[in-house]
């Protein structure tokens, strides 16, 4: 995960100064964004459905040399000079197509490879690793790219192909088969759509996260105010970058050393609000030392709000639909992700940018006021360890705060 993670924040660096360069737009900043996502909510379904019928690991190990494909043709572009959009859309095109297919079989083997009782830390433990990288990653790239911008993508295409390599060193899981009948075609295909449905703490979990990082996230347009607002360069637009995996680092220190304990409900609401605030700073601001503290404060709050959406999906999702649940995870974190960046590139050219950051600051603090009316439950959860998957299948968890009987053995692949 470190040696791909650091490539995909390497490119990520050089492709937004790239593009940005090419009209001086942020508009083409968020299509960059809306192509990586566009792939996504199509291919959910089927994609959901591949990694719970082949083995993850394999799926993953295909998903590193495919990633490493496309940062060849990316290499070749910037040999003829990257002054022209539409391969760099294309190319995010066909990154979220793979992405689309890979990512549910990834997001599904912490929890396969994990004890439910040490999750919470092996998760926090992931992405202290992968805020490792972000960290790492957006420096070498962008001290790379004012090297070389060859090098950002020559050096992505070594990591990329050692990160599928390492995968078969990994010992398999041992998966027990299938209990009962194979339900009908399209009710296994909309299992995770299902499920998150019928688990009101999921699916306010993971809406609030959509809408805060759709809303509030500005990482797409850090190249515009790099280079217009804070007026840096290559190097300082990656230690923007770095600043957001610094704060989020530390948080997943702190949850790896001591998971979250009670009220982890309220914490969620806490430290979206904070993610909130931390945009409108940024957004204000015109100095780069404060800039880069607003930008560590809402990776520090949104690496809690991740730790507690990632542990409760895997704690109440039976081992058999991880794939499928992760899959409809994933449209709603890509919509955060990359839809949230074509979103901000288009209110930025609207508005301003400025006006756009600041004004998604204050719709995400607003949603973490009202969020509770609409998902009492998620409010109310206390201790995430009281979540599991229920035999029905149906999304039901423990009472929060109440013992209850041992979860009964979950049907798997």
């Amino acid at each position: 995960m470190l040696c791909s993670s650091v490539a995909m924040q390497m490119a990520a660096v050089a492709i937004g100064w790239q593009v940005y360069s090419i009209h001086h737009s942020a508009f083409d900043l968020g299509l960059i964004g809306l192509a990586e996502f566009a792939p996504v909510p199509l291919l959910a379904l089927p994609a959901g459905q591949l990694a719970d019928r082949l083995p993850r690991l394999t799926v993953v190990f295909v998903w590193g040399f495919a990633d490493a494909a496309v940062f060849g043709l990316l290499l070749v572009v910037t040999i003829h000079g990257a002054n022209q959009l539409w391969p760099f859309l294309a190319l995010a095109l066909t990154t979220g197509t793979v992405a689309a297919f890979g990512n549910p079989a990834g997001r599904s083997l912490v929890p396969e490879l994990v004890p439910g009782e040490l999750l919470t830390s092996a998760l926090a433990l992931r992405s202290v690793g992968g805020q490792i990288s972000t960290i790492a990653g957006p420096a070498v790239g962008g001290l790379l790219f004012a090297i070389r911008p060859e090098a950002v993508y020559a050096t992505g295409i070594v990591l990329l192909v050692t990160s599928s390599l390492l995968l078969l060193r990994m010992s398999r899981p041992k998966v027990a088969e299938r209990a009962g009948p194979e339900p009908p075609r399209l009710e296994s295909l909309l299992g995770g759509i299902r499920l998150i449905r019928a688990t009101p703490i999921l699916l306010g979990a993971i809406t609030l996260d959509l809408f805060a990082v759709l809303f509030g996230g500005a990482v797409a347009l850090l190249p515009l105010f790099a280079k217009s607002i804070l007026h840096t360069g290559p190097l300082g637009l990656g230690m923007l970058r770095s600043a957001v995996a610094v704060g989020a680092l530390i948080a997943g220190v702190r949850l790896a050393r001591k998971p979250l304990g009670r009220n982890a409900g309220r914490t969620l609401l806490l430290v979206v609000g904070a993610f909130g605030a931390s945009m409108i700073v940024f957004g204000l601001s015109r100095w780069f030392v404060v800039s880069a503290i607003a930008l560590a404060v809402s990776g520090f709050a949104d690496m809690i709000s991740m730790n507690i959406r990632a542990t409760a999906v895997a704690l109440a999702t039976p081992n058999s639909l991880r794939g499928r649940v992760n899959a409809v995870e994933g449209v709603f974190i890509g919509a955060s992700n990359e839809l949230g960046a074509f979103e901000s590139g288009a209110a930025a050219a609207l508005v301003g940018a400025v006006p756009a950051v600041v004004a998604g600051g204050a719709l995400t603090i607003l949603l973490a006021l009202v969020w509770p009316k609409f998902f009492p439950a998620l409010a109310r959860v206390d201790k995430l360890e009281d979540l599991r998957p229920s035999p029905s299948g149906l999304g039901e968890v423990l009472p929060v705060g109440r013992a209850g009987p041992p979860a009964a053995p979950e049907p798997a692949d």
